[in-house]
């Protein structure tokens, strides 16, 4: 998404998989699948791992850290997701954007405003623009404290990790982060992470799945795998809608495969995000109905969550020169705010 600014993959899981239904305590066994859905080490079997929408789909969209936008809190989200934390471009230190200090007094601000009426806030790393933190520190421990830091600073226990081109295909940085994020958990019990990966209406490809095996050989507790369902190819000038859908089915499979879990089980672990109105490949344009089939779909597999690319997005284009539908606004005629209401049901 663009912004501004050792164990067997088929089953030797330690409760792999956090989410948001409670369950009985999980075991390091092999064998067959479970309808229970696994419960976090160090969890509460009363209680459900935050922000995951138990016992719906919850919406959580991706907004600016840095900027407010109107139409942020449009469709009353569960969890906001802070886009993005990678590197200052010298090293192993996070910034907003690769460009705002951590400490900064007004992202601090906008992250209590945006929690005060009870909404939760997950940080995500990485994203397709700036130097991931995976590539720029030098060991485990040193980015599980630089992740450690921005998620402190926002006052978070969830961390995304948007992985996607060339960091996707980096195999040292991919064990390096799954080594990081296990160590982090192991000091933090409640950290829950999820996983936000590009996807094709064919499901994830190989170097995506061989990140989830590196995150399962670390045995690092997976909470969600948040699919892209957007910039296919130029070749898919179909319904948008649709290929979101065959995405999500896809997935599923996969998920069951790497994870050995069951039907209910890899469904819950799975987010949906769409880049509303005019993605960055020609003829791939999301809609208002495609929303609300994403919803509608969503909702009867009982997906974890849906999310859009992004809430300042999220309104008409102006008809002046300083608005651009890839990055400003949608690009399709609407009402301020109307994807956040589709996609938020």
């Amino acid at each position: 998404m663009q912004t501004h600014f050792g164990k067997s993959a088929a089953g030797l899981l330690t409760c792999l998989l956090a989410l948001a239904m409670a369950c009985s305590a999980c075991s390091t066994g092999s064998g067959g699948t479970t309808d229970a859905a696994p419960q976090r080490t160090g969890g509460s079997a009363s209680e459900p791992p935050s922000g995951t929408g138990s016992p719906g789909t919850s919406y959580a969209p991706y907004i600016s850290a840095t900027e407010a936008a109107g139409t942020d809190s449009a469709g009353s989200p569960a969890v906001y997701n802070l886009a993005f934390v990678v590197s200052d471009g010298s090293g192993c230190t996070p910034e907003w954007d690769g460009a705002t200090p951590l400490s900064d007094s007004a992202v601090r601000s906008r992250i209590r405003k945006l929690t005060q009426d009870g909404a939760g806030v997950r940080v995500s790393f990485g994203g397709a623009s700036g130097k991931e933190l995976a590539a720029s520190c030098d060991s485990a421990a040193e980015l599980a404290a630089a992740y450690g830091k921005a998620l402190d600073a926002a006052g978070s226990s969830r961390a995304d990790f948007d992985i996607e081109g060339d960091e996707l295909t980096d195999a040292d940085s991919v064990d390096l982060r799954s080594e990081a994020i296990a160590l982090l958990q192991e000091e933090r019990d409640d950290l829950e992470v999820s996983f936000t990966l590009p996807v094709m209406p064919s499901g994830l490809d190989a170097d995506a799945v061989a990140l989830l095996e590196s995150a399962n050989r670390h045995d690092v507790q997976v909470a969600t795998v948040n699919i892209m369902t957007m910039n296919y190819s130029e070749s898919h000038d179909g319904d948008m809608g649709d290929y979101a859908l065959a995405s999500a089915e896809a997935t599923h499979r996969q998920l069951k495969k790497i994870f050995g879990t069951s039907d209910a089980t890899a469904w819950k672990a799975m987010a949906l995000t769409s880049m509303l109105g005019v993605n960055d490949v020609d003829n791939e344009t999301f809609s208002l109905d495609d929303a609300a089939q994403v919803r509608e779909f969503a909702e009867a597999k009982g997906i974890g969550w849906v999310s859009m690319w992004a809430t300042f997005r999220d309104r008409q284009c102006r008809d002046d020169a300083h608005d651009d539908a890839l990055t400003d606004c949608s690009g399709v005629e609407q009402a301020d705010g109307a994807f956040a209401e589709a996609l938020s049901g």
